[in-house]
């Protein structure tokens, strides 16, 4: 559970990050449910540049793509930037404040001096209108100030034009360099003694290293042990069953299954009939190949084809939600 309010985080690690984007649309949706006469249309404007920014981001995680794909990722950067301004209050910097309450105090002091001659009941009017402007003049002078202009969103223009030239974004996460961080530079620096630690981890990751590498030779020797003399062989054998491999801890992919590995196996793990799978990928082979690398139509042919082959599939993604909020 967080501990502090979303404003008040620094810095966001990826994993709260998703946790945010499942959540986020359908929080706004129940907060926002029922405005008022005059929010009516901050409200909206709102709930629409989240829901476009939330899928600009669920399809930016697609593993392939199409022309249809890209054209979302354009269309819903666009709805959001039409959108975005009504978050503008919330990109005030220090100096801008600072501004608006000198302009605040300015003016008030101006309004105290005009209603010290005017009668109590004026008075009570007058002090709602210099509310009134005096709001109008705030949010003036924050869009004239704050902008949306950091990198971060800078980049999001960039995403259609990556996707076009180097394929998928995921494939350009940086959590497998995260998780590498903290086996290869955080363990080493438990282990080390604190002086002069870079030293320590550089060497002792990289004996770790040639250990394993020794194992896979002696492995790789152990298999062609024709050709080795009996004094070779005991050595290995001594030397392998001494040695144990290091532990490594990997990821481990979502969605696959060590049991499944062709069509066969797919429908009887998924509880699919054989026709109807050999019938959607007769049409997907029709409709979204190319002739020349179209799947051919023999049932035997099918039922022995790799899964593998079939997880990235070139087809086209609806809309996720409707136009109207």
């Amino acid at each position: 559970m967080p501990k502090k309010a979303s404003r008040e985080g620094t810095q966001w690690q990826g994993k709260e990050m998703r946790n945010l984007w499942r959540c986020i649309l359908r929080v706004l949706a129940v907060a926002l449910g029922q405005p008022g006469g005059a929010q009516a249309i901050p409200f909206k404007r709102a709930l629409r540049s989240i829901r476009a920014l939330v899928d600009f981001n669920m399809i930016a995680q697609c593993r392939s793509h199409t022309r249809d794909t890209i054209a979302y990722l354009e269309e819903y950067l666009d709805q959001f930037h039409r959108m975005k301004d009504i978050f503008l209050e919330f990109r005030v910097t220090q100096r801008t404040q600072a501004k608006v309450d000198k302009q605040r105090k300015k003016i008030r002091r101006q309004r105290a001096l005009m209603r010290e001659h005017v009668a109590t009941s004026q008075q009570r009017r007058m002090r709602d209108n210099d509310r009134d402007q005096e709001d109008q003049l705030r949010m003036d002078m924050i869009h004239g100030e704050s902008h949306f202009n950091f990198m971060k969103m800078y980049l999001l223009s960039h995403f259609c034009d990556h996707i076009r030239q180097f394929g998928n974004i995921a494939i350009y996460s940086t959590e497998i360099g995260e998780q590498a961080h903290k086996t290869q530079i955080k363990e080493g620096w438990r282990k080390s003694n604190k002086n002069d630690a870079g030293h320590q981890i550089v060497h002792s990751y990289g004996r770790q290293h040639a250990i394993r590498i020794r194992q896979l030779n002696f492995q790789s020797l152990t298999g062609r042990c024709a050709d080795l003399f009996p004094d070779v062989l005991k050595y290995l054998h001594r030397t392998t069953s001494t040695v144990s491999p290091p532990v490594i801890s990997r990821r481990i992919l979502k969605g696959r299954r060590g049991d499944v590995s062709n069509i066969l196996d797919f429908s009887q793990s998924s509880g699919v009939s054989l026709a109807i799978i050999y019938r959607e990928l007769k049409r997907y082979s029709r409709d979204s190949l190319p002739i020349d690398y179209g799947l051919q139509e023999d049932q035997a042919t099918l039922r022995s084809l790799l899964i593998e082959l079939l997880t990235q599939l070139d087809v086209p993604v609806l809309t996720f939600q409707e136009a109207d909020v």
